[in-house]
């Protein structure tokens, strides 16, 4: 993983392989952005060297430039931050600055190291310029051979990051102690989506986090079949019955002293979909070890929480399943006895996840925290409305999704409400159990929602627990070509909201 320095030096002096500067787009063509304190001799050839070339600074446009008089580094790259609006709020500055850092760190790798000039200097644009260096320079390497290995560039070394903190101020070490928390939890979750389901099952998934955990301040309980069985989880019993890699339930806990809150996070921890009996087509199992996000978000999040030692309690609940076709796969036609004693008619095998989570969310129930929130790589719906770089938030509360929004925009992952109207239920009513658990079609995100919506209930005091569903499904996974700080494959996709949301309990 990349390694960062904040620094207060002069970029143009700056010991480096490369010094990363921005470029603004105007009516003539690119221009450096102002405030890098280059001299003007500088800023004249740099800006005559883009007219040059045709530089038009769109959004993560990168153009290297070698020999830049007055500067230090041998190499100087100017990335585009895209049109600017006298409209953007600061968090949409700094998603700007972190998407332009990380393509830079995409487009650095093999070099040892690069300085970064970007953005104002101040705090809040440093850290988003170092967010985006670390974040884009994550590379997925493991199961590489010795040949690949040799071939393949090794992410950027290390990223200095330039702007006005004294490194050795105590605000430079806070800043620096949470960016690699987020960034390390962000990464951590991208290596176990990214790992082959034939390496990463519940089993491992459990013990990967076990070992993740030791020695800090959360404890963890695993729960195995015998265990589920007892404490009538028949969502994740059910889904995780045709495989012969056999369920788990990990529930994580941080308890700070002085909480100023308690808050209940599932996720979903589907380790492969195959679509059960359902069967998938084939073209879409491909990315289908991608169904366990959820689960890798709120495990990595919670580890980052108890490093930052963030004064909020956190109770955290991976429900892990492989959803098979073995000799006792569940069938559609079955009905399954939930957590809480609620049964649930299945329709399609391939709606797994919300069975899973159910048993989840009847758990985080009972400890009636301050709020619940769940995440999943749910529904093929929630993709075709909001698309795949936008995730999307339910819930029966309003100022919690207000709050859920608010974080998650701060924090960088893309997100939108969507609604539940009350009429969604009364196509899901069965008439030989409690629920079925799917409805009509054309609303499947929002179906999903109220189906979960189902297993939230009330706290000790008889009033509802306020519950907001974050739907992963578009913007887990990037099967595309990589943009800004998201790599190829697993994006680590709510792990910064989640982090984001518990400091705002704080």
């Amino acid at each position: 993983m990349t390694e960062l320095t904040l620094a207060d030096s002069a970029p143009a002096s700056t010991k480096a392989d490369a010094l990363v500067l921005a470029a603004v787009k105007q009516d003539s063509g690119a221009a450096l952005a102002p405030g890098t304190t280059l001299p003007k001799a500088t800023t004249r050839h740099i800006d005559e060297a883009l007219a040059a070339v045709g530089a038009e600074a769109g959004a993560e446009e990168v153009t290297k430039l070698s020999g830049v008089p007055g500067i230090s580094a041998p190499l100087v790259l100017v990335v585009g931050t895209g049109p600017q609006s006298t409209e953007d709020g600061l968090a949409r500055t700094e998603e700007r600055l972190r998407r332009a850092a990380g393509a830079a760190a995409r487009a650095l790798s093999g070099r040892a190291k690069a300085a970064f000039a970007l953005g104002d200097g101040s705090a809040e644009q440093t850290a988003a310029v170092a967010e985006g260096a670390l974040l884009g320079g994550y590379a997925f390497q493991t199961f590489h051979g010795a040949g690949k290995q040799d071939s393949a560039k090794a992410p950027l070394g290390t990223a200095v990051v330039l702007g006005s903190l004294k490194p050795r101020s105590k605000e430079a070490k806070a800043l620096t102690a949470r960016l690699k928390a987020v960034t390390g939890a962000v990464s951590y979750a991208r290596d176990l989506v990214n790992t082959p389901p034939n390496v990463l099952y519940p089993e491992s998934f459990a013990e990967s986090v076990t070992r993740r955990a030791s020695g800090s301040k959360v404890s963890l309980e695993v729960w195995d079949t015998e265990r589920l069985e007892a404490e009538g989880c028949g969502g994740i019993l059910g889904v995780g019955q045709g495989s012969g890699r056999p369920p788990r339930l990990v529930v994580m806990s941080y308890r700070p002293r002085k909480a100023t809150a308690h808050l209940g996070l599932v996720g979903k921890g589907i380790t492969f979909d195959s679509g059960g009996l359902c069967i998938k087509p084939g073209a879409s199992m491909v990315t289908m070890k991608c169904d366990m996000a959820g689960a890798a978000a709120v495990a990595a999040a919670i580890l980052a929480l108890a490093e930052l030692e963030v004064p909020v309690a956190v109770t955290g609940y991976l429900c892990l399943a492989e959803n098979m076709t073995g000799d006792l796969a569940q069938r559609p036609g079955d009905v399954v006895t939930m957590r809480g004693g609620k049964t649930v008619e299945i329709i399609n095998t391939d709606a797994e996840g919300r069975l899973v989570m159910a048993d989840g969310l009847a758990l985080a129930t009972e400890q009636s925290p301050d709020a619940i929130v769940d995440i999943a790589t749910l529904t093929g719906a929630c993709v075709i409305a909001l698309g795949d770089r936008t995730l999307g938030i339910m819930g029966n509360d309003e100022s919690l999704t207000d709050r859920v929004h608010q974080a998650s925009s701060n924090a960088g992952d893309s997100s939108w409400p969507l609604p539940m109207p009350e009429e969604i239920r009364a196509t899901m009513d069965s008439p030989v159990a409690d629920i079925k658990h799917t409805g009509e079609r054309s609303a499947g995100a929002m179906v999903a929602g109220t189906f979960l919506r189902e297993f939230v209930g009330k706290d000790a005091d008889g009033q509802q627990i306020p519950w907001a569903h974050l739907d992963i499904a578009g913007t887990a996974f990037n099967d595309k070509a990589p943009w800004g700080y998201t790599p190829k494959g697993a994006t680590g996709s709510g792990v910064r909201a989640l982090i984001a949301l518990a400091e705002s309990y704080a």
